[in-house]
């Protein structure tokens, strides 16, 4: 708190070279409007700041355009089907903000018009947005003031008033800092600006601290240690888990499930597995009887609270057999269009480049 008070009598020197900066270098985004040519399309604002939670830029750009030419407005979107924008989202990660955001494509046309709410209270009741993200488009799409403050806006805040409380502990102390230097006016461009700052210039090592436009008001670069902020506290270590995936083929394709509706990956197409889960390892029986083969190869993949070791087994499905159960066979030659989750990709690229495997 006394490192706010000590820097807040310049909080308009800070937005002033900040926004300067950012007319002359501010990042061309799809989703943006450039500094100065009004608001961007609230739509766009939204389906970006969801696709970004917990996710880079640079990753986050090829399915923005996909998106926007399959469902370029909220009612597209909102009659589109389920298993549709799923298999678009594959490999973007965090399946739950693709159900959000069919469900909240889905309320803004019932209830809204087809037009999100303008104010973050209204937008804080939608399904996947939560404070930062209503306080984003409030600001970028909207022109309302509003304090936005994301993992780049910690960083670039932690350093400029030298917050040594560690995060998450000192989040209440960023957002207020960064309340006390958020103008009036052109709020959405300071985020976006601020953002940009976090992304580049004042980056998590080696801080560009020469050419940043707000060197002048760092506490942290003062003190001589910027790269220290913001602080945080040591994680823990993740657990592992070890499973099984199951691979079902006949005459060029592959048996496929669908994933239940709740849970990890839910209802996203998949390979068949052991029912492995965040908590459990999987319990290694086939789904069904047949003569499975074990690759000498296995799959390793981090999710954001655990990581998985996978063996694989391989069988032979019978022509004109009966179906192994619920499912669809896909072609092997259009597997890439199945939409499955990077996991799941990962052990058919596992199986396929394994060659001669039945």
């Amino acid at each position: 708190m006394q490192a706010v008070q000590q820097t807040v009598h310049k909080s308009g020197d800070i937005a002033r070279h900040l926004l300067a900066h950012y007319d002359r270098h501010a990042r061309t985004l799809p989703w943006r409007k450039p500094p100065g040519q009004g608001f961007a399309n609230p739509y766009h604002v939204w389906l970006s700041e969801i696709m970004l939670q917990q996710t880079t830029v640079a990753a986050v750009g090829s399915y923005f355009h996909k998106f926007t030419q399959i469902w370029p407005d909220f009612e597209a979107l909102a009659t589109a089907e389920d298993a549709d924008v799923m298999a678009a989202w594959a490999g973007l990660g965090y399946y739950a903000r693709a159900r959000n955001l069919l469900k909240c494509a889905r309320v803004v046309v019932a209830e809204y018009g087809e037009k999100l709410p303008e104010t973050e209270a209204e937008l804080l009741k939608l399904p996947g947005v939560g404070p930062y993200t209503a306080a984003a488009i409030a600001a970028i799409a909207f022109g309302q003031r509003a304090v936005v403050v994301d993992a780049n806006v910690e960083r670039v805040v932690s350093r400029l008033f030298a917050i040594s409380t560690p995060l998450p502990q000192s989040k209440p102390l960023i957002r207020e800092a960064t309340d006390s230097i958020t103008p009036d006016s052109r709020a959405g461009d300071f985020a976006q600006a601020m953002m940009d700052l976090g992304s580049g210039i004042c980056s998590v090592r080696a801080p560009s601290c020469l050419v940043c436009p707000v060197a002048f008001a760092c506490e942290g670069l003062r003190a001589g240690n910027p790269e220290s902020y913001p602080a945080k506290m040591p994680k823990a270590a993740k657990p592992q888990r070890a499973g099984k995936i199951y691979w079902i083929e006949r005459d060029g394709y592959v048996w496929l499930v669908r994933r239940h509706d709740k849970g990890l990956l839910a209802g996203m197409r998949a390979l068949p597995d052991d029912q492995w889960t965040a908590r459990l390892d999987g319990h290694a029986e086939p789904p069904l009887l047949s003569e499975w083969q074990q690759l000498p190869v296995q799959v390793s993949h981090v999710f954001t609270h655990f990581s998985l070791i996978l063996d694989i087994a391989v069988t032979s499905w019978p022509a004109g057999a009966e179906d192994p159960g619920e499912g669809e066979w896909w072609s092997l030659k259009s597997l890439d269009k199945a939409g499955l989750p990077t996991v799941f990709r990962k052990a058919a690229e596992a199986v396929i480049n394994a060659g001669e495997r039945i």
